[in-house]
């Protein structure tokens, strides 16, 4: 009898009930932080399912402070155990190591050329000292997959293939030592970058993200700082270069550019071929900032030629190149001095340029990415010790994904921080659009 009743009074209160909206379930997340093996100190891992291949991201800073060969082979060390404990065989295709002194290089290359033999991965040693005092700091992709092919083409160039996609890596390429000028010494290392590019068979057209690495980037320089030197150049490099875009509007590859403190500039890129036809490359711009290349010729006589990030759509999966991004509000610095202030704007940039609102302004429903979905992070900061509050921050937004924080100047003397990261994230499979890029 209670029990009937009971029953009764349920579907009557449930009959009154209006309709929910329909909970929507969390997203699946392709980036996650697997356990690091016991005795490895100074790592962080995070390993991206992408169906048939699995990348992953690995930033190191050693434990010890010994020499700088000691530090090196720590990281040697824990390089072989964390690939060793993954689910699969895995094979590191490029890496950056940020050193702080660069009479440190030839016995860094070294130890690396001993752990890996004739295995060596696309390097860039950059001279940017990290923020905790190491005489290194190492950050390293791998890749696996049973049908992943891998191709060394030379000391500056790597290809990865696999289900119909084709990665170039070029890196550790310098202007010809003689060279003297940020302007020509950009044109020169941007010419060498465009033959490591043609050993893959691939062009410059087909780069979705550079990297230039730019002694005394603020210093002045016939009339000009150096980085608006390396602005006037790269701007004529790109003039003629029509990019692997779909969209009519202006179009540069993600782009960092960046100080450090020796050694006049290194550039690196990596660049993409397929015949895939879901396939869709996508520039995005943040619509709380000027767009670099529309910058005012009082920021640069040519302005920065680059996309605040270049996404890209295959199947079912997006990735996100996220350009350096610092704290600046339409064209202007913001914040200037105050390095929490400035990192959380940074930050809140970034956010608004990867979210699915900025994708669907862009014209592509049912894409874009959080926080939770970056995989890592570079932090270049102006001063070291900056390091605690820019830190925490970063790890109270990012969550605790490999990070490596260098000291480096960013390209306006006002800014104290700038950050870069790539995501990854589900998505609608764009349709299909052509032959590929």
């Amino acid at each position: 009898m209670c029990a009937s009743l009971l029953s009764e009074r349920r579907r009557e209160a449930i009959s009154t009930l209006k309709p929910r909206r329909k909970r929507r379930l969390p997203r699946a997340r392709l980036v996650t932080l697997p356990a690091l093996p016991a005795g490895v100190e100074g790592a962080v891992l995070s390993r991206v399912d992408l169906g048939k291949v699995s990348r992953a991201a690995l930033a190191f800073v050693p434990a010890g402070r010994g020499a700088l060969a000691e530090q090196a082979r720590e990281i040697s060390a824990g390089l072989k155990a964390i690939l060793a404990h993954e689910p699969g065989p895995m094979t590191v295709t490029v890496q950056t190591v940020f050193l702080r002194d660069a009479a440190d290089q030839a016995e860094c290359e070294a130890v690396f050329r001993a752990h890996y033999g004739d295995q060596m991965p696309v390097t860039n040693f950059v001279i940017q000292p990290p923020c905790c005092g190491a005489a290194l700091a190492l950050e390293a992709w791998a890749v696996a997959g049973d049908a992943v092919r891998i191709e060394r083409l030379g000391p500056h160039t790597l290809a990865v293939t696999c289900d119909g996609v084709r990665w170039v890596y070029c890196g550790g390429i310098s202007p010809a030592p003689a060279l003297e000028g940020a302007y020509a010494q950009t044109l020169d290392a941007l010419a060498r970058t465009t033959e490591a590019l043609r050993l893959a068979g691939c062009s410059f057209r087909q780069a979705v993200r550079t990297w230039f690495y730019l002694e005394g980037i603020t210093e002045p320089q016939a009339g000009a700082w150096r980085y608006q030197e390396l602005n006037r150049a790269r701007s004529d490099f790109y003039r003629d270069i029509p990019f692997a875009d779909q969209r009519p509007q202006a179009h540069y590859p993600a782009s960092t550019g960046i100080g450090m403190s020796a050694a006049n500039l290194l550039v690196s890129c990596v660049a993409l071929e397929t015949r895939r036809a879901d396939v869709r490359l996508l520039s995005l711009e943040n619509p709380k900032q000027t767009p670099a290349y529309a910058y005012h010729r009082r920021f640069s006589g040519a302005s920065p030629k680059f996309s605040r990030a270049m996404a890209l759509l295959l199947g079912g999966y997006l990735t996100t190149w996220i350009s350096g991004t610092a704290s600046i509000v339409g064209s202007e610095s913001a914040y200037p001095g105050d390095i929490e202030k400035q990192t959380q704007q940074t930050i809140d940039n970034i956010e608004r340029l990867i979210s699915r609102d900025n994708f669907a302004a862009h014209g592509v429903a049912g894409a874009g990415a959080g926080l939770e979905d970056v995989a890592k992070i570079r932090v270049y900061l102006k001063r070291p010790e900056h390091l605690a509050q820019c830190r925490a921050i970063c790890t109270r937004r990012f969550g605790s994904i490999p990070a490596i924080y260098a000291v480096a100047d960013v390209c306006r003397p006002e800014l104290l921080v700038e950050i870069e990261g790539i995501a990854f994230s589900r998505c609608s499979p764009p349709e299909a659009s052509g032959p590929g890029i």
